[in-house]
Parts: structure tokens; sequence; C-alpha cells
């Protein structure tokens, strides 16, 4: 298989990149601010006190002037022939240049102007009246200062707005680079060079190739359809369960027909703004529109396009949601033509999609992907299995064969747990025992050796475990039965795997097996000490809904006959009422506790004729804790051809 390699970068549809801001030039601006704010306020001069002052300066008559500045400091200007002076040094060094700093030259802050010349006569009684010190009083305004404190705080502000409203509509969010760009379509354009991905890298799903790869023809050679007057579908609809490969199937097809793939989810159109998810929808078809032909991939469709009018009061339906969806009806089949423009959706709930968006004219073709099969398991498993380093004994199609039902995200998931497991315990290749533990671990949860279990308890579990499995291997219908185990996993205290076979449809018989089988544990309980425990709270849940589905959905009840109360569209979940009256729900319910107390009595009858081989079982479950199937067939013998099966049939309840 190709190994896939990711795009190198994505970037948001229609956006042009942009030099992102450079933010060293806010921290210039605020360390300029801070350096000048000194220089420009004129405090360069030493700063001082006044007794400081009045003992060193003032007493060796050093002063020439002194200058009272806005009545709140004093500068001193030293005379000139004082400049060499070695206390005074430190003052005169140059500062700008060459040339003398010629002051002031010492400052100090004064409480009150009446203070200071106070102070000052009291000094100056020394002095000759030709001595005294020229005292002026000058009023400063520093215009220069004044206007950056008040400028740089707004800038400042301004750089911290923008910086939030980037990051509150960020390039990758919701409306663009900008909070006032939410009308603007987010989908994320991934160009025909960066389409990597192609049919060769999807596994497991034949059927849906062939019916994309009539697109992926259109795509390329448009004019061999379009001569013959034919039209490709506008729309196809990808519908499966969670993991199928929907998202990975629309990326292929971009990757095969080499064109852009605008790639957006449902969820994406609608905000708390009114009218945005319709501005949206717009914006994405217009770009779609410039770059056609191209592909639109819209995950989740079900988020806008849930049927309207039907449920509103229980899902909370509103008129935003609504218009969305309008506007995207308008784009697929409206008055204006998207030439070129093909429109992929996926979604796990087909039945709750508006009958005006599935019609032919818009999702005119309907894709339907299922579980995968054993051939197509096997196939998923080679391509993730090729970049593990595996032991050479690793049977692909037997692990396969051990993961019915699992999609191909599981598989995936699978995978790399082998992977994390043999490197938990410093092995240099992937083991056979490494995936069986990968299953186990997904499939029933953490294996918890920690968990205190007492030995009664131990017991119980066992006993119960042993009821399932010799029930299950004394029915004909029930699925083989492959292990045994008494060590707690997740939730659950102990476990009976199977492998299930698969069948598309399942018998009368095989039903009512399948509930006694699950009722066996309990029984065993009952059949050993007399007595029932909690532990199987699981598989009451189960048994009820399967008795419940026989009754209600499959016809299997006589006294109800062939009526069935299933509804396929889903849309009578959102229903207040049930489809039958009050007298029928009690015959459901009768009847259905008819199918348990049935199915539970069968299963304490095969355990009472089989009680040695369940004390046996038990045993060794207590002794090995994990019991195989081989051990299994020691025990209870192989079920092959002329085997011993316990017949159900003689039960009228159940004809």
């Amino acid at each position: 298989m190709k190994k896939v390699t990711p795009p190198d970068k994505t970037k948001p549809a229609g956006k042009i990149n942009k030099p992102p801001f450079n933010w060293a030039w806010v921290y210039v601006i605020i360390l300029l601010y801070l350096f000048l704010s000194p220089l420009l306020s004129g405090k360069m001069a030493k700063e001082t006190t006044w007794q400081q002052f009045s003992t060193k300066i003032l007493s060796r008559k050093a002063v020439a002037k002194l200058e009272v500045v806005n009545k709140e400091r004093v500068d001193v200007y030293i005379k000139s022939s004082f400049s060499k002076d070695t206390a005074f040094k430190e003052v005169f060094k140059p500062i700008f240049g060459n040339g003398l700093y010629y002051g002031p030259h010492y400052t100090f802050n004064i409480g009150s102007v009446e203070t200071f010349e106070h102070h000052l006569d009291e000094a100056e009684q020394a002095f000759s009246p030709a001595k005294h010190i020229p005292v002026s009083y000058v009023t400063e305004s520093n215009w220069l200062l004044n206007l950056l404190s008040w400028v740089v705080p707004f800038v400042l502000l301004f750089f911290l707005w923008n910086y939030l409203m980037r990051r509150a509509g960020g390039v990758d969010g919701p409306g663009g680079a900008s909070i006032f760009n939410f009308g603007k379509s987010p989908a994320i354009l991934m160009e025909k060079e960066n389409s990597k991905v192609t049919f060769a890298d999807v596994a497991g799903l034949e059927e849906a190739k062939v019916e994309v790869q009539e697109i992926v023809d259109f795509l390329k050679k448009p004019d061999s359809f379009t001569k013959l007057g034919a039209k490709i579908p506008k729309g196809v609809i990808l519908v499966g369960p969670p993991g199928t490969g929907k998202t990975l199937l629309a990326k292929a097809v971009a990757g095969e027909a080499q064109v852009p793939f605008f790639s957006i989810s449902g969820a994406a159109f609608v905000e708390m703004f009114v009218g945005v998810g319709a501005s949206r929808v717009r914006d994405l078809f217009q770009q779609a529109k410039n770059k056609a032909p191209c592909i639109i991939f819209i995950d989740e469709i079900d988020a806008i396009g849930r049927s309207r009018g039907k449920g509103a009061l229980l899902n909370g339906s509103n008129d935003e949601r609504e218009s969305t969806l309008n506007q995207l009806l308008t784009e697929m089949d409206g008055f204006g033509t998207n030439t070129g423009v093909i429109v992929l959706a996926a979604t796990n709930r087909a039945d709750m999609l508006d009958p005006a968006l599935v019609r032919p004219g818009r999702f005119d073709r309907h894709i339907y992907l299922e579980l995968p099969n054993l051939t197509e398991r096997t196939a998923i498993f080679h391509v993730h299995a090729a970049g593990l380093t595996m032991a050479d004994d690793i049977d692909l199609t037997m692990l396969a064969g051990q993961t019915p039902g699992f999609s191909g995200a599981d598989i995936a998931n699978i995978c790399n747990e082998a992977a994390l497991i043999a490197a938990r315990r410093k092995a240099d290749k992937i083991a056979m025992a490494d995936f069986g533990e990968a299953v186990d671990r997904i499939v029933a949860g953490l294996e918890k050796k920690s968990k205190i279990i007492s030995a009664g308890e131990k017991r119980t579990i066992a006993t119960h475990e042993a009821g399932h499995a010799i029930v299950s291997w004394l029915l004909r219908t029930v699925d083989p039965l492959v292990k045994v185990s008494i060590i707690p996993r997740g939730k659950s205290l102990g476990a009976s795997w199977y492998l299930p076979e698969e069948k598309q449809l399942r018998s009368k018989t095989a039903f009512r097996e399948r509930l006694c089988a699950t009722l066996g544990g309990r029984a065993a309980e009952e059949v050993m000490f007399n007595e029932v425990s909690s532990g199987a709270l699981d598989d009451l849940e189960k048994a009820t809904k399967e008795a419940y589905s026989m009754v209600v959905y499959y016809g299997f009840d006589k006294r109800l006959g062939n009526i069935s109360y299933y509804d396929s569209t889903g849309q009578r979940d959102l229903s207040l009422q049930k489809p039958f009256s009050e007298a029928t729900g009690d015959l459901i319910d009768s009847e259905v506790r008819k199918l348990l107390a049935m199915a539970y009595r069968d299963a304490t009858v095969i355990l009472e004729e089989n009680r040695a081989l369940l004390e046996e079982l038990a045993a060794l479950l207590l002794k090995k804790e994990i019991v195989d199937q081989k051990d299994l067939e020691e025990i209870l013998g192989k079920r092959t051809v002329g085997f011993k099966y316990f017949d159900l049939s003689d039960h009228e309840i159940y004809n």
C-alpha cells in the first residue's frame, strides 16, 4: 500500500497569507518612552537632599544659582570654577558629545517655597550680601512629554485591542482573522497540490468507491458527460456509522480528481449572531465558484440539515439554524448555478435530515457505508499494519475474523494499541498476543489486576461466568465461545468472549437461545448458592432489550401477531405519544416478562442437568482465571456434527 503523507499545510478558504505583525516595534516604543521620560522631564541632575546640599555644596560657596521649578523642586547650578574639583568630578562628565554639561547639576525636592526660603536665609547669614545666591522661580511645561503621556497609552490600548480581536476570531477560528469577519466562511481549503489521499489509501469500501468514481471522472473529463446531455449529481451524501471512513472517502475523491477541496463542519455555520450562518453559506459557495471545478465537503451536516418544524418543542429549533438551511437549499438548487461545484456531505443520522435537502437536484445520490465484512476488515488491517514492525507469525486474516462489527477506526485503534502494548513490554516486534490484548482492552477495557476481590466474590464471579459458558455451549445457535475470564476489565468483573458469525438474518430460535445464554450467569448463581447477586445487572439490561425487540419490533409474539412498532425514520423519537395504546403496552410488558421468565427457567434446567460440569469449569476458572477454547472442549466436548445440544422447541410460549 502507498504510504500517505499528510498535507504540508492548509489555509482558510479565500484568505491571503499576510506577514504577521512584528510585536518588536511595540516593545521598542515602550522602551523609548521609559528611557526618554526622565531625559525630557529634566531629571538628569543628581538627586540630593537639603541637608547634603547645605553642608557639602552651599557651605563651600560652589553654587552659581538656584531655580525653583514649579514650586516643587530646586535645581542647583554649580560654578564652572569647581568643574575640576574631585568632589564634583562626576557632575561635570560630558554627557552629549564632547561638550560640557552645564546643568542643572543637582536637584532636590522641597515641601513648600516658604520653608525653602527660610532655610536658605538661615544658611546665608554667614555670607556677605554680595555673596548671596540668586534664586529664580520658573514654571516648566514639557509639551513632548505631555504629548507622549497621552499618546502612548492609546497606542498600547490599540495594539492590545487588535491582539485580542485577532485571538477572538483567529485565522483558524470561526469568522476569519477579525471579529468583524463572522460572515466569512471558515472552511479549510486544501489545494489540489496537497491532496495526497487516493482510493489506494481507502480499504474496505469497494462499492462506495465505484459510486464516487463517476464524480471523479466528471471532474477530470466533464466533456464526456456533457456532450451526451448528462448532468452530474450536484450533491452526494455519505451515510454510515461512526468510523466507517466517510471523511477519508471524501478526501480520496478530491485526491483522485486533483481539484481544490473545501472542508467544513456543519456546526461551524451556526453562531450566536443572527444571519451569520446564511452569510457563511453564501461566502463558501462564492469561493467555491471561483475555484471551480472543486469539492465542498460538509461533515456532520445534520447539525444544520435537520427537518424543519418537526419536534421544535423538544429539539430547541431556532430561526438561525433554519435560515442557514434555507440558504444552503438555495445555493445547491436555486436560481443561481454552481457549475463545477460538487457538494459531499457526511452524517450518521440521515433519518433526521430535511426532505428538501435530500431530494433529487440537491443530494441526488446517497451512498451507504456499512461496517466492513471479513474481507474488508482484512484489507483494512493490511493498510494500518503497513507501518508496524510485526512478528512473522502475525495472521491478519485471523484478526479480522476475531473483530466482527468493528469499524475502520476501531481497527486502526487496535493496531496502535498493539504497538503500545509491545513497546510497554520493551519488545522488538509486535506479537500476536499483543493484538489479542489490544482487542480485549478495546472491547472490555483495561485489565485491573489490582482490584481487591474477596475469595467469596471471586467464587461467585467464576460460577457466573461458567454458567454463561455452559448454557451458550449447549445451545445450537449461540455464537461460538472463544474464552472465559474472571479478571476484572473496565467496569466488568468477568467476561465471556464470543466469536459472532456474520449473519444478515436471525431466526426466532436464535433470539430465544441468546436470551437463555444471557441469563445463564444469574441462573448459575441460584443453582450453586440458592441466591443471586447484583453482578447480573448488565445481563438483565441486555436480555430486557432483546426481549422487547422480539415483541415490539420483529413480530415474534403470538398474542400481538405480525405487527411492528419500529420507526425507520426516527421521527417518532421526538413524539410525546407512544405508537400503541395503554392496553397494548400492558400486553407487551406481560409478554416480555413471560419471555424472560421462560428463558431463565430453561437456563436453570440446563445448569441443573450439568451441575458437575458447572462445578468443574468454575474450579478451573478459579485456578487459571482465563480459560480458552481448548480447555472448554476438554470439559464440555467439541461442538461438531452430532454434538448433543439442548432443544428449546418444546415450550409453547416460544412457538
